[in-house]
């Protein structure tokens, strides 16, 4: 029988075994891992003291409904992400992330749809922030972390280092749940954000290191957790933001085995020579990225640099795929590490992935994880291997309770199917024979065009293959002959410039003719969340702007 586990209770663990060991570093500092534990114990004590907390138990609640009080986490990366997620979870206050992109509207949304009490934020967000806090109700902690921006501390704030002053190093004299929540915001490139709430034991063994590297059975005991820390102690990087699903599943992954985090200089913004030197010098064994919109600048400057990444043993992308071309370009860089593309959701943690090597690239196949499966489309049954039958994309076992304060939407992306509740978020894909998973692509993004559907990822891949190409995302706009009509939205690679028919050529060799876009839109830039994933509102924007304009 497998232990139930605590996020905290985990870290606790493994770091007492490893005391000295570096938790994180950055440019400025490294912290050990005893360090880590005595300040994010300091900030669970101040926010103990200060009355925040777990006020109903799991047990009395329904799935949409939350018995803590929320921490929205509105950071760069760097060490105070990882202590404000930990400090959080050690005084029972389920932490939330928070998309430092937000304008001040969707900024609102976010904090009082999450009804955020504590609100932990860079100075250089204060004036954001500050627009819109006579609009929230729930916020009753205001901390602020310092950076080179020049803003002021805002009235009633404290300062995070004077607030992990108010707290004792000692353990905080409370009785901590496997059931107490992570909390995580999804994207909102296809709808507005939702909360999904999970159990920290479901997401720990889905997600977070919860089961060995590369097994399909979780860890038996936090004592087996313990012992494996030991072996710990690799280096390991996420460029993307910890704001990310993937990029905090990294780095919780690294952290529950005793591993050390490293950060680049600069978190701001991707420097891909800032990374690939700090790779270089903390000889960095595993990096995180998010696709395409992060692999290329990096795969870009390995060629153009001199860099020494012996130590790197595997690329991940996560949250977006990485393409064919890329992938061979940087393991003609980097010949003996592997790349890695890890499929999962904010619903379903991490289901399934694909290992590329030098050449074995692709990209659209992936090996299921243990409790990853698809489902009929019509909800009512499991599909097997070799179903002739396009489902979804679906996971069982250790899933989230649902969305914070949605019931309708909680029991339409859970279902119980055959007496098992399904996390089905929405990702089309056929289960072939060889028990392989083919990913379609997300059906809110999937195009119906003139009876015929087609996935917006597809066509991606495809026209990303061109060596003009810099970006590219594909939307439906609507057409009086097709109902909807393909269109992709380019941006070239710097100094380069493609036609349509050039792209077409291209692209056609791969491709239906019924999946060929039907128009080409070209802009500067692509925009992108600050994950790396596509923003398709405004593509599809972009797309009915120039069918306006003729």
């Amino acid at each position: 029988m497998v232990e139930q586990y605590n996020i905290a209770e985990v870290n606790e663990a493994v770091a007492a075994a490893n005391p000295d060991r570096p938790a994180i570093i950055t440019a400025e500092t490294t912290i050990t891992y005893a360090e880590l534990t005595s300040r994010t114990r300091r900030l669970a004590n101040a926010l103990h003291q200060r009355g925040f907390g777990c006020h109903t138990e799991r047990s009395e609640l329904a799935g949409h409904q939350s018995g803590q009080d929320h921490m929205a986490i509105y950071l760069h990366n760097g060490p105070e992400y990882i202590e404000s997620m930990l400090g959080a979870f050690k005084a029972r206050v389920a932490p939330l992330n928070v998309n430092y992109r937000y304008v001040a509207d969707e900024l609102r949304y976010l904090l009082d749809n999450s009804k955020a009490r504590i609100v932990v934020f860079h100075d250089t967000f204060a004036p954001t922030l500050a627009e819109i806090l006579p609009d929230l109700t729930d916020v009753a902690l205001l901390v602020q972390v310092p950076d080179d921006s020049g803003n002021d501390l805002l009235p009633g704030a404290v300062r995070y280092e004077d607030l992990l002053a108010e707290g004792s190093s000692d353990r905080v004299p409370l009785q901590l749940s496997p059931d107490d929540l992570y909390i995580l915001y999804t994207g909102g490139t296809t709808g507005m954000p939702k909360g999904v709430l999970w159990r920290q034991h479901d997401i720990f063994i889905s997600a977070m290191g919860g089961r060995p590297f590369g097994q399909a059975e979780a860890f038996p005991s936090l004592d087996a957790i313990v012992e494996a820390s030991r072996n710990g102690g690799a280096r390991m990087m996420s460029v993307a933001p910890l704001m990310h699903g993937a990029a905090q599943w990294a780095t919780f992954t690294g952290l529950t085995g005793g591993n050390t985090i490293v950060f680049p200089a600069d978190v701001t913004r991707l420097d891909p020579a800032d990374v690939l030197a700090t790779m270089e010098r903390e000889k960095v064994l595993t990096l995180q990225i998010v696709g395409d919109a992060m692999g290329r600048p990096l795969v870009e400057e390995l060629e153009a640099g001199s860099y020494d990444m012996s130590g790197l043993l595997a690329l991940v992308s996560g949250g977006a795929a990485l393409n064919t071309a890329l992938k061979d370009r940087f393991l003609e860089q980097v010949p003996h590490a592997v790349i890695l593309d890890a499929v999962g959701s904010s619903e379903t943690g991490a289901q399934m992935g694909h290992t590329s090597m030098k050449g074995a690239t692709a990209t659209g196949t992936f090996t299921p994880g243990p409790e990853t499966s698809v489902v009929a489309a019509d909800l009512s049954a499991e599909l097997a291997p070799g179903s002739a039958e396009t489902g979804w994309l679906a996971q069982r076992g250790h899933v989230p309770l649902g969305y914070l304060g949605d019931e309708a939407k909680t029991q339409a992306t859970f279902p119980v199917i055959g007496g098992t509740r399904f996390a089905v978020p929405g990702d089309r894909a056929n289960w072939k024979a060889d028990g392989i998973i083919e990913l379609l692509g997300r059906d809110s993004v999937t195009i119906n065009s003139g009876g015929e559907k087609i996935y917006a990822e597809e066509v991606e891949q495809a026209i990303a293959r061109h060596p003009r190409v810099y970006d590219v995302v594909v939307v439906g706009r609507p057409s009086e002959r097709w109902g909807s009509e393909v269109v992709a939205v380019v941006q070239c690679a710097e100094g380069e410039t493609v036609t349509p028919e050039e792209l077409l050529e291209e692209i056609s060799a791969s491709l239906a003719r019924y999946k060929l876009p039907k128009a080409f839109v070209f802009r500067e830039t692509i925009v992108r969340s600050p994950a790396g994933k596509a923003d398709y509102r405004w593509a599809r924007t972009q797309a009915e702007e120039d069918a306006a304009q003729g």
